[in-house]
């Protein structure tokens, strides 16, 4: 028999755990303490820096709403558009906001299927940031039709309308189901996750109309094993059914171009690469604003240096595959021999949109390298910095793909620049005024972080911290 004392074999059980998985809640948090510090910031008064976000937010929205009802009032021609860019501001912002929207569904739903416990101190705001995404990207379609106020005839419904139906051949409208579906997915999936913490809402006792809300609508909620067991059955589902949603909208949404005969634009690879990069530009977006709400909202316990990075190596992954994209297009674009392909992407490298596409690439594939480093990815001001040059680069890579691709084409006597107008930028100010205020309401009135999924991966103190199994006791 061994002389191994049971002071050698003493495993604490915080150190056991911790060679398992990195503690995803710091400070020892216990199970009140997350329902008091996530509802915190709902119960207290607004603090003069939310207020502060919300004038600058809801100032930049007045100013949309002001733009696009002057133009929806004049029409189109308001825009810098010409005979040969038919396409340019309204377009890019498009594919932007449809971009950014990705990534809450990449985190929610894909990252819960591949069991990622990391993901639920960021889940919550990601899948509210793509329900706002969605909806700053359905203004520019609408306006675009000129008669915003006939966008139903797009609907498959009965009607009295005889044979005068939308073109169903056509990839825009395609867009028009892929996003009405991905939207409705997206907040089913939001809503059905909320349910638990909006019951705690309503059992916190606090009298107000948040409660009376939140006894509305979390639909009777009585935490039973029951309950619990339906509602675990039915998230699941909905993430099965919301990852492929991940991949066919932006596939779809490429398509607008991949169809088109447009030197540029004519091209298999749109696809993937689309998805990457929208997944990319909604990565930055979701580390934006989640570096924004722990600091501000005092959530340094819950979204930790270890998420932050976890997030930093998810992009670092697509910014990798958004490198390799570009490199691509150029490679096919030379291989084939065909002379406009060649032209039309040496005209975006050195034609008169040089410095949007030197400023694509330096913020696409050159900054994000600087992720392959651990102390830059623990650094939140670098990290910061970092995200927000990733969503301007992620703008101009639409730009850069749509308008240089039009300004110049087959026929050097129709070339022309585009130039956009005081109404265009007007127009994107306020969609990002639009998507600040829904998110700045969405901080103030919900919980941000979803509370019961926290509290599923809390280390809870137990009384023995430590088990002593001496070899002698086994034997």
């Amino acid at each position: 028999m061994s002389s191994t004392t049971a002071t050698d074999c003493q495993v604490p059980m915080e150190d056991a755990s911790a060679l398992l998985r990195p503690t995803l809640v710091t400070g020892n948090r216990s199970l009140g303490d997350v329902t008091r510090d996530i509802c915190a910031p709902m119960e207290r008064k607004a603090t003069k820096l939310w207020w502060a976000a919300f004038l600058v937010a809801s100032s930049a929205l007045l100013l949309g709403l002001t733009a696009v009802t002057y133009q929806i009032t004049v029409g189109i021609g308001t825009w810098g558009l010409n005979r040969t860019v038919g396409w340019a501001f309204d377009i890019t912002n498009f594919v932007f906001w449809v971009g950014i929207g990705h990534a809450g569904t990449l985190i929610s739903a894909v990252l819960f299927l591949f069991r990622q416990k990391w993901r639920t101190s960021v889940n919550r705001s990601a899948e509210a940031m793509t329900l706002f995404a969605v909806i700053c990207a359905s203004i520019f379609p609408l306006i675009h039709m000129g008669r915003p106020w006939l966008a139903f005839w797009t609907f498959p419904y009965p009607n009295t309308r005889g044979p005068l139906w939308v073109n169903f051949k056509s990839p825009l409208l395609w867009d028009v189901f892929a996003i009405s579906t991905y939207f409705l997915i997206s907040a089913v999936f939001w809503y059905v996750g909320l349910l638990p913490d909006l019951a705690t809402i309503r059992d916190r006792g606090r009298a107000g109309l948040r409660t009376r809300l939140a006894r509305i609508f979390s639909l009777g909620w009585d935490g039973s094993a029951r309950t619990w067991h339906r509602h675990e059955t039915v998230y699941l589902l909905l993430a099965g059914l919301a990852t492929p949603l991940v991949f066919s909208v932006h596939t779809i949404v490429s398509m607008d171009f991949a169809t088109s005969v447009i030197p540029g634009w004519h091209t298999t690879v749109f696809p993937p690469y689309f998805v990457a990069g929208a997944i990319f530009s909604g990565l930055a977006m979701v580390l934006t604003l989640m570096i924004i709400a722990r600091k501000v909202m005092q959530l340094e316990h819950y979204i930790t240096i270890f998420h932050i990075e976890m997030m930093c190596k998810l992009m670092l992954s697509m910014g990798c595959i958004v490198g390799l994209a570009y490199g691509t297009e150029f490679f096919i674009a030379a291989y084939s021999g065909n002379p406009y392909e060649q032209f039309a992407f040496m005209n975006r490298a050195f034609g008169p949109y040089s410095w949007a596409y030197l400023t694509m690439v330096t913020c696409n594939v050159l900054v994000p390298q600087l992720l392959w480093f651990r102390w830059v990815r623990r650094n939140i001001v670098t990290v910061f910095a970092i995200s927000i040059l990733i969503n301007i680069g992620m703008w101009f890579e639409r730009f850069v793909i749509i308008v240089t691709s039009l300004h110049r084409d087959f026929l050097p006597s129709s070339w022309a620049h585009y130039i956009p107008t005081s109404i265009e930028i007007a127009t994107l100010i306020g969609s990002f005024g639009l998507f600040f205020t829904c998110f700045l309401l969405f901080c103030r009135f919900i919980p941000v972080i979803a509370m019961a999924e926290v509290k599923g991966v809390l280390k809870v103190k137990r009384r023995k911290s430590s088990v002593a199994v001496s070899q002698e006791e086994v034997a």
